[in-house]
């Protein structure tokens, strides 16, 4: 009995992992263009749910998808309300996962051919091209998947029997009690596990082995509804508050869901059942698997209906509360309030879709987003300059922070505006569109590196704490007289680049300023080095961290200037 639980949990160990090599070798196939179609592809409801759908599907993760499009908002590359479109239709996606299941895993023994399967997974996964190494891993992902539910079916056709789980089917004739009890079983299921395709294999084989009937089967798929928004809030927890109103509004969508199907659960039970006995098949609600004559028909009927119900209770809820979106946002923004500092979230504003009709057109709004991304990189600036400037601990952190996460939102505009002149430079463009093209990524990759640069200074003033080093007022004075000369340049960066197409052709502005920064960085190295020579209070290790930063800001200089001279050769 021991040896068979154990093999029990073991198969749903291999079945969980078969999944996560599955998901993660189709993500890592997919690479960057998965993650292009999910930011492009949410200009409106409809497109949001059908991208939704199309990566869940893809992926046959749901929690991923949700995670994705969570650390998406969090960067600032998806606003709330298309998330939450996208997220209704991970939810019907996942479904995919189920009726996979059903038709492959019950109907067909795919154990059978896993394993030939598996040795080309293998061979695959040995190859050097990284693609098929990715090819692989979906392969054996894919074959440990049926392998584990194989021997997961098997194992339960043993352990879970109405006569061994008598104290489970005890509780299937407590009425309502039933429907709570075995909701709540589903939740937490789901929650440990960390994956509703565990979960729905279970359900599928309480079903199918008349341990439960097929009313509380249906209470168990609303509570995996529930119990698979947990992982994308423990994801959220992390994030910002764009990114825990997101995970929480999967979290309201699907409560909202239970609640509603609850209300009518008879009627929606009897909705399901009809569905099912269109097709030939006995009627869930009302089958008895005793009857030995046709067991194995009404097995294929109690297995077609929990995928049934789990499929148009998605659907169902989906087209009812797409037309409420707005209010699901409210709802979320109200629990999760905007603090001080924390709304500062930045996505593309301009070129959201795909290319225009024609390259030049194109090519305009990607100037805006850049600059946009121009105004964004100089905001992280004054990132820096309160870093550098603030005493107090707990608000040095605030700004360290928030120089951190200005690195991430440069590289992820840097990444979504080159993927997007990657489309613009496919169609028939001219030379002179080349040409500009090369210029815009020059400037978004020296762009990128500015916020590399906010970062690593926070990293060297948090070295500089750790260690006990303070700048003094003398030190702090110096280092804004540095911060003073890039502010100029900053300022000059962006008076540049909104000069219209073609008509820059005069960037003193910006070589006065990096001459400047050239300048002020000479001085204060002489400073430095005349202080340790003849300041015998001078403490040298902070002197140390005092220049580090001082070049630090020097490199922003080249970056800026190199971004001016990037936009007078285009």
């Amino acid at each position: 009995m021991i040896l068979q639980i154990l093999t029990l949990l073991g198969a749903v160990t291999l079945f969980l992992f078969g999944l996560s090599l599955l998901s993660g070798g189709l993500q890592k196939v997919a690479g960057d263009g998965l993650r292009s179609f999910l930011a492009s592809m949410t200009s409106n409801p409809f497109k949001q749910i059908i991208t939704g759908m199309g990566v869940t599907a893809a992926i046959q993760s749901s929690t991923a998808t949700t995670i994705l499009v969570v650390s998406f908002v969090n960067a600032g590359l998806l606003v709330l309300g298309q998330a939450i479109g996208v997220i209704m239709g991970a939810n019907i996606g996942t479904t995919v996962t189920s009726w996979i299941m059903a038709v492959f895993g019950f109907s067909f023994n795919m154990a059978d051919f896993a394993f030939p399967l598996f040795l080309i997974g293998f061979l695959l996964r040995g190859k050097k091209a990284q693609k098929t190494k990715d090819i692989g891993e979906i392969i054996i992902g894919f074959c440990l998947f049926f392998i584990g539910f194989a021997q997961l079916r098997a194992t339960a056709q043993v352990l879970i029997t109405p006569e061994k789980l008598g104290f489970v089917h005890a509780w299937t004739d407590l009425g309502g009690w039933s429907i709570a009890i075995f909701l709540m079983i589903s939740i937490v299921m789901t929650v440990c596990f960390q994956s509703s395709a565990a979960t729905m294999a279970i359900i599928m084989i309480l079903v199918t082995t008349g341990v439960i009937p097929f009313r509380l089967a249906a209470a168990m798929i609303l509570g995996e509804n529930i119990g698979t928004t947990i992982a994308a809030n423990i994801a959220a927890s992390v994030g910002n508050v764009a990114a825990k109103r997101t995970a929480f509004s999967h979290t309201v969508f699907n409560l909202f869901g239970v609640f509603w199907v609850l209300c009518i659960f008879p009627f929606f039970l009897r909705l399901v059942g009809s569905i099912v006995t269109l097709f030939g098949l006995p009627d869930p609600n009302t089958a008895d698997l005793t009857d030995s004559s046709n067991a194995e028909v009404i097995s294929t009927s109690l297995l077609y209906s929990v995928c049934t119900m789990h499929t148009l209770f998605n659907v169902t809820n989906v087209l009812i509360l797409v037309w409420f979106i707005p209010l699901i946002e409210k709802l979320v923004t109200a629990i999760f309030p905007t603090r001080e500092g924390e709304g500062e979230v930045y996505r593309l504003k301009y070129i959201s879709g795909g290319p225009l009709s024609t390259a030049e057109l194109s090519l305009e709004e990607a100037n805006k987003e850049i600059i946009y991304f121009g105004k964004i990189c100089y905001k992280g600036f004054g990132y820096i300059r309160e870093a550098i400037n603030e005493q107090d601990a707990d608000r040095f952190e605030e700004a360290r922070a928030k120089l951190v996460k200005y690195e991430e939102i440069t590289d992820n505009i840097e990444r979504e505006i080159a993927s997007y002149l990657n489309e613009v430079s496919r169609g028939e463009i001219s030379e002179r569109s080349s040409m500009r093209i090369k210029g815009m990524y020059k400037i978004i990759g020296e762009m990128e590196s500015l916020g590399d640069s906010g970062e690593s200074i926070s990293r060297m003033l948090q070295r500089a704490r750790t260690h006990g080093k303070f700048f003094d007022e003398e030190l702090i004075t110096r280092l804004n007289r540095m911060l003073d000369n890039v502010d100029e340049a900053y300022r000059a960066m962006l008076e540049n680049l909104k000069a219209p197409y073609g008509t820059l052709k005069d960037i003193t502005n910006a070589e006065h300023a990096e001459d400047h920064i050239n300048e002020c960085r000479n001085t204060l190295r002489e400073e430095h080095i005349v202080n340790i020579e003849e300041n015998p209070d001078y403490n040298y290790q902070t002197g140390v961290f005092y220049i580090d930063i001082v070049s630090e800001l020097e490199k922003l200089g080249d970056f800026i200037i190199n971004i001016s001279q990037a936009k007078v050769k285009e």
